[in-house]
């Protein structure tokens, strides 16, 4: 069939309404809120569009994982990759409209979720919907939608394992996607990995007067100087043994495609009020393949308001480390526990929060070949190619254990927010994004 672009997008902008409800539910898995309720919608919504199959699986543990199927016009298959919960929205007070009331406004659409994830399968549905009324689908969809990606995702191989033949697709699409902070379309094909986990020390059994500071340890003081330990100081490299051996070079095309992304340190600059130079200087490299070792926040002694002079007698903090593929979190985060050891603080304790695994479908693979030829035709010339996001997902299963080619396409832009108070996307992406879609399903079939 083809496909009119005004008729598709203006179908898109009519009806994203039906499915609005969807932002409505407060589907917060860190406080385990909406969950039940938001999950049922789905199921209930996947039977109205037609489904043969809709469904909860629960029986591997956590938030059950929502599964639907729908029969096409060809034997092709495509997987979609969803979640549906969200942040929290706090802090409330920053937000311009209720974060659960979908707010429409200057054509942007308003709501914790409308990014990240739910106005994406938001558009999906409304694709299977204009397909219904329109002769058909081109080919066969089967939805994997889990309640856990906010919290790491700690259950969803165990889905993809026990699912297999459920799960049996040609190609998967995945979440996350849309337009750079150059205004350009991206094609993703994998995530960068993640390995999240707590530090601790403790110096004595209780905080002390800081008038003993002359010779009491300091916990605090421990910390720091055991977290510095892991680094050089003046170039940034990350100093514990091992730590980039497992990083595989990208191939000459993904270098070529590194090399042409966006990428205007002016702007990220301004965008972000950084105070200080950027801290590399082939920031495009190292968004793709490179690794890191970031502290997110510390914690010691009295920090409440006024004076509380102690000696702090347990200091911690909370580190994560993005990897690149091939790159282990289980076995980065012994390497960082080891070299902790060597460096003569063996009375540190780690905790593990999270771990992904990275993952990266080659660039010539077809599937990601035809998922960048139909956006360069919808999109234009200046999309671009980028062989996996900066962040983090469950990717692995579905690329090692389905053996699907993988793509990540979406319809946010630099500036959509999520997480952050106001997520939002523009009703035009939406649109644009929703007739890319049912153009690369066509090309499917």
């Amino acid at each position: 069939m083809k496909l009119d672009r005004n008729e598709v997008e203006q179908y898109a902008l009519d009806h994203w309404q039906d499915f609005a409800e969807y932002l409505k539910h407060p589907s917060i898995s860190s406080q385990n809120k909406g969950i039940n309720e938001t999950s049922d919608w789905l199921v209930q919504t996947f039977k109205k569009l037609g489904a043969k199959t809709a469904t909860k699986w629960h029986d591997q543990g956590g938030n059950p994982v929502v599964f639907a199927e729908f029969t096409g016009n060809s034997d092709y298959t495509v997987l979609f990759y969803n979640h549906y919960d969200v942040q929290p929205p706090e802090p409330l007070a920053e937000w311009k409209s209720d974060p659960f009331t979908p707010t429409e406004k200057d054509g942007k659409l308003f709501a914790r979720g409308v990014c990240d994830d739910k106005g994406e399968l938001m558009a999906r549905l409304g694709v299977v919907q204009y397909f219904n009324e329109h002769g058909g689908l081109p080919v066969n969809l089967k939805f994997f939608v889990e309640g856990e990606e906010e919290t790491g995702s700690r259950h969803v191989s165990l889905y993809v394992d026990a699912y297999q033949d459920e799960l049996q697709a040609d190609a998967c699409i995945w979440e996350g996607g849309g337009k750079n902070s150059a205004d350009h379309f991206e094609v993703l094909a994998g995530a960068r990995g993640i390995v999240s986990f707590d530090v601790s020390v403790q110096t004595a059994d209780a905080d002390i007067h800081s008038s003993l500071a002359s010779y009491v340890p300091n916990a605090a003081w421990r910390l720091l100087d055991g977290l510095d330990s892991l680094r050089d100081p003046q170039t940034g490299e990350i100093t514990v043994q091992g730590y980039y051996d497992d990083i595989v070079s990208l191939s000459k095309d993904e270098q070529e495609a590194v090399a042409n992304m966006d990428f205007d340190a002016d702007s990220v600059t301004e965008t972000y009020g950084l105070k200080r130079p950027l801290t590399t200087t082939h920031p495009r490299k190292e968004l793709v393949n490179g690794t890191t070792l970031t502290i997110n926040g510390l914690s010691a002694g009295y920090e409440g308001q006024g004076v509380k002079t102690i000696v702090p007698r347990q200091a911690s903090a909370k580190l994560d480390c993005r990897l690149a593929p091939n790159q282990d979190p289980q076995k980065i985060m012994k390497l960082i526990e080891q070299q902790l050891t060597n460096n003569g603080f063996n009375d540190f304790k780690l905790y593990l929060n999270a771990a992904e695994d990275a993952w990266r479908t080659p660039m010539s693979d077809e599937f990601v070949q035809l998922a960048l030829k139909t956006a360069r035709i919808v999109y234009g010339l200046t999309t671009k190619y980028v062989p996996n996001t900066a962040g983090g997902g469950p990717v692995r299963p579905f690329g090692e254990t389905l053996k699907l080619p993988i793509v990540m396409v979406g319809i946010h832009y630099a500036k959509s927010g999520p997480h952050a108070p106001n997520e939002h996307i523009r009703l035009t992406d939406y649109a644009e994004g929703s007739y890319y879609l049912a153009e690369l399903l066509e090309q499917l079939k």
